[in-house]
């Protein structure tokens, strides 16, 4: 999702009559919620403008009460609800407030934080959303666009990343952006603006061994490198914690299926595009590709769809622990 024009619009003081920020990916709501809480009043006005309610301790109509109240202090009072998936929407609220949405104070700047969840499209108070003001829907990234993810967080900021650490970053911390966003906060106090975060910087700063990790791995089976292969299992066997069973089978099936795709695809000049990977990693797709042909691709899946099923404990013997799954896993893959 891209919410900079939204961004742009809240510092350039464009502000919408009321906010619906709602969806599965709270960084989302949260950057928009603060920008908002940052940008609208000042310090000395907030205190007398600005009123900051969460869902489950709050009713509808003091919502709307406040809503419906002139500023004191400043152009705009703001009204922001935190958490508002636990308000009790029901006929007789929404309705409370779907009369003060049609019928708006044009001071107030109302923000409604849904977050975990969607708003039901189909309640008749949506359109009214939709009409009054400004609806987001803040869906989470999909694995591979976490890392381009990344690199924009990084550029808007002014510093630069090599796209092998943000591709580690995202392995490593998956799709939680707040908790992606956070490390990225680390990195740029303790690497210079002038200077590239490197592989080594990820690993100094947020602790993710650049040499033992599914990034790696999948490479090393990408070569056929089964010393390497074998030494990052024993690694992750040894730090079962940060390295569990289940993210590794999953990210190196993700992994192979870029490589059935690439195989399959006509125009291989729009590789990166269509795998949605970094130009940079291309030549390693394509070694892939020739180490492992279709047939050996698609055995390679099975392998991997048969691994989830005995990290799950369906079809593995009772002495099969996860890292015996895991060393039989590469074993098959590699052979």
């Amino acid at each position: 999702m891209n919410i900079h024009p939204i961004l742009s619009d809240i510092k350039n003081r464009a502000f919408k009559p009321v906010y619906l920020l709602q969806g599965e990916e709270s960084y989302f709501i949260d950057t928009i919620a603060d920008a908002l809480e940052a940008t609208v009043l000042t310090d000395a006005q907030k205190g007398f403008d600005q009123s900051i309610f969460y869902g489950k301790d709050v009713d509808m109509s003091t919502i709307v009460n406040s809503a419906k109240r002139y500023p004191m202090m400043s152009d705009n009072q703001v009204i922001i609800i935190k958490e508002a998936q636990e308000l009790k929407w029901k006929s007789d609220t929404e309705e409370l407030l779907t009369k003060y949405l049609e019928h708006l104070t044009p001071t107030t700047i109302l923000v409604f934080c849904y977050k975990h969840g969607k708003f039901d499209k189909r309640k008749k108070i949506y359109k009214v959303f939709e009409k009054a003001g400004l609806v987001i829907d803040a869906a989470k990234l999909y694995d591979d666009k976490v890392a381009p993810w990344i690199g924009s967080y990084m550029k808007e900021a002014g510093w630069r990343i090599h796209p092998q650490a943000s591709v580690l970053i995202a392995d490593y911390l998956g799709n939680d952006l707040s908790k992606i966003s956070n490390e990225l906060d680390k990195l740029m106090l303790n690497v210079p603006k002038n200077q590239e975060v490197s592989m080594d910087d990820v690993e100094r700063n947020i602790g993710i061994s650049k040499d033992y990790n599914v990034f790696e791995l999948n490479t090393a089976l990408a070569k056929r490198n089964a010393l390497k292969a074998y030494q990052i299992v024993d690694y992750f066997v040894a730090n079962p914690k940060n390295n569990p069973l289940v993210m590794v089978i999953g990210q190196v099936a993700t992994y192979f299926t870029k490589i059935l795709k690439y195989h399959y695809l006509i125009d291989k000049t729009a590789a990166a595009k269509e795998l949605g990977v970094h130009p940079f990693f291309l030549k390693e797709y394509e070694l892939a590709a020739r180490n492992y042909n279709r047939r050996k691709t698609f055995d390679v899946l099975n392998v991997l769809k048969e691994t989830d099923l005995k990290s799950k404990g369906v079809h593995v013997p009772s002495n099969f622990n996860s890292a015996e799954i895991l060393k039989e896993m590469i074993y098959r893959i590699l052979n």
